[in-house]
């Protein structure tokens, strides 16, 4: 095995997290505790993927796989060129369903290379981890909160994505409905139009200025903090049981906004007891996840591959 490998298999565990969070379009995001849990080591020869959970049977086992896309990604900023990878993955985050599974990919994509490099860390540090995620994903609105945890702000500069995570305060509790129905981030940014009224952006912006405000020391004003007229009304089109479903929850009063570029919708307070909500929604509660992406050494256990939501409510 080439000296800059490590000899020994590493594992990483990230977070699902929903993004937008209504008018924090491609800035706003959160970390959910419903996790993946992604296994890799040095082979001597050619790519191996394996897929429990979600996604199994439908994901490539070979290098088209975003994890190992990820990875070589990470390997070409590294210098480092391994002949072959085996790569286990244990899925928990729904595919295509608003809940940040491709950033999911990416960030554990880009954390295992690193760490399968000797001295990874010290020629790719976090910042560098979350720029080269960030432009593997076309935006750090998702790729931010799996590898910081939290509530996290992002935002772009010239060279590259940047991030911050806060603190969320007592009292926020996220709920998803995820539907059976599937959804894709192209599909819904080409809904979007090229301009919006300076009065929408207007409104949208001190709304998410709020948002922040809300999320970390006020959560009464959640529901008026999460009012959008950036995306969501332009996408509403193509997914009518999400629009629906966030309308009723705001109605009674629920912080209620599209997860990411949906169908799953999430809401930041409670909802009542006994909402209607019908049988076409899986319903989670999840906690905020606060540590973001978490490495360690060695091969999937038994717990980390029981393909059940870990820190899932239903």
């Amino acid at each position: 095995m080439p000296t800059n490998f490590t000899a020994e298999p590493v594992r990483v565990r990230v977070p699902a997290t929903s993004a937008n969070l209504g008018p924090g379009f491609d800035a706003l995001g959160l970390a959910l505790g419903l996790y993946d849990d992604v296994a890799a080591e040095v082979a001597s020869g050619g790519v191996r993927v394996t897929v429990t959970g979600q996604g199994a049977g439908e994901l490539p086992d070979d290098d088209r796989h975003l994890v190992v896309r990820a990875m070589r990604a990470a390997f070409d900023v590294l210098g480092a060129h391994p002949d072959g990878l085996s790569v286990e993955c244990v899925n928990r985050v729904p595919q295509a369903r608003g809940l940040g599974s491709s950033s999911a990919a990416i960030v554990a994509g880009v954390l295992l290379a690193r760490a399968l490099v000797t001295d990874g860390e010290h020629l790719l540090d976090d910042a560098g981890a979350l720029r080269l995620a960030a432009e593997i994903e076309g935006h750090p609105d998702n790729v931010a909160p799996c590898l910081l945890g939290g509530f996290t702000l992002a935002w772009s500069e010239s060279t590259g994505a940047r991030a911050v995570s806060l603190p969320v305060a007592d009292g926020v509790r996220p709920t998803v409905f995820v539907p059976a129905e599937r959804g894709l981030t192209a599909t819904a940014r080409a809904a979007l139009p090229a301009t919006v009224p300076h009065g929408d952006a207007a409104l949208t912006a001190g709304r998410a200025a709020l948002l922040v405000h809300a999320l970390t020391a006020d959560p009464t004003l959640l529901l008026p903090a999460t009012v959008d007229r950036i995306h969501q009304d332009y996408r509403a089109a193509g997914m009518p049981g999400t629009s629906a479903l966030v309308s009723a929850l705001r109605a009674a009063g629920v912080a209620a906004v599209v997860s990411g570029a949906g169908p799953t919708v999430l809401a930041l307070s409670e909802p009542p007891a006994g909402f209607p909500v019908g049988t076409d929604w899986q319903i989670w509660q999840l906690p905020i996840d606060v540590s973001g992406a978490r490495l360690a050494w060695g091969r999937l256990g038994h717990a980390e591959r029981d393909p059940v939501a870990a820190g899932r409510k239903s």
